[in-house]
């Protein structure tokens, strides 16, 4: 279906995946449901039943920022690795819908956001009869850490640009630059995978992380070289996957955004922090609708 800027969307029906996830390499089962208009995106354990089990998606509920982003309500019911899913959801213009599952990650796949966005495919998306609004940037906002930065500033459409630096001939310092809509994301960033350093991995999982990590769902580094028999994807896998990463951290705020983000060096808890900013400076930006006659400051 052909998607309208002007309206929110759901998913037309409910679709069921599983994987395991990429940290805590459980095996979790998930079913992505319609939701109503205005209702957000909202993950349901459906294996915890002793407390409040829903936990919606808001840039304040981000808890934490390790190697992926976790979300958690007032219960502490957390889901883990949600950047990869949110930013199909994004991309793909989905306002509302219930994601399910029984356990605590949302599945690592393939590290990318494509078999996300086949999953969506599948599932279809359908009109609903409400406004959508979007954040507009009206003026910078920025977020500095050492060498590292994030800023989001005035734009007329999504735009994404970021920038990484590694010592590894593997990366070396690589930049890319994009308008955000659904046609660019399916093609220069959504099969773009996660990736980590071989070096690292026992370190990360004597503390419970990377413990469904593989070659089938990341590409893997040792020194200069790249592990993983078929290669790259792109010759620039690496900062695109940090670009689609930024696309599902930002969506956490509740809304498209219509501005520029731009990413220097950085990673999940900078690209949350811009986020806090963002919410903690409502001067600095607008609500609006598509439409630039139907703009409207509240």
């Amino acid at each position: 279906m052909s998607v309208s800027p002007y309206h929110q969307h759901t998913v037309a029906g409910p679709v069921i995946f599983a994987g395991i996830g990429l940290h805590t390499g459980a095996h979790v089962r998930v079913a992505v449901r319609p939701a109503a208009p205005d209702s957000g995106i909202v993950f349901v354990r459906t294996d915890v039943h002793d407390r409040d089990n829903r936990v919606p998606v808001r840039g304040d509920a981000v808890v934490q920022t390790q190697l992926g982003t976790v979300i958690a309500n007032a219960a502490d019911v957390r889901v883990s690795t949600i950047e990869h899913l949110m930013a199909a959801l994004a991309a793909l213009s989905v306002d509302n819908c219930v994601v399910e599952l029984d356990g605590p990650e949302v599945p690592i796949m393939d590290g990318s956001s494509e078999p996300f966005v086949q999953i969506l495919d599948r599932a279809g998306r359908r009109r609903q009869e409400a406004a959508r609004r979007y954040i507009e940037i009206l003026s910078p906002i920025e977020v500095i850490e050492g060498d590292k930065r994030a800023t989001l500033t005035p734009a007329e459409s999504f735009e994404v640009a970021f920038e990484i630096a590694f010592a590894s001939k593997a990366i070396g310092r690589q930049r890319v630059d994009l308008v955000i809509d659904e046609a660019s994301f399916r093609k220069e960033l959504s099969n773009c995978r996660t990736f980590g350093f071989l070096r690292e991995v026992e370190a990360l999982r004597d503390i419970g992380l990377a413990r469904g990590g593989s070659m089938e769902n990341a590409v893997v580094i040792d020194g200069d070289r790249v592990l993983n028999p078929e290669g790259l994807r792109r010759s620039d896998e690496f900062v695109r996957h940090k670009a689609l990463d930024a696309v599902g951290d930002l969506y956490v705020v509740g809304a498209p955004i219509l501005g520029r983000f731009e990413g220097i060096l950085a990673g999940h808890g900078l690209n949350n922090a811009a986020v806090r900013a963002l919410m903690e400076q409502p001067r600095a930006w607008r609500w609006r609708a598509y439409a630039p006659e139907l703009a409207e400051a509240v």
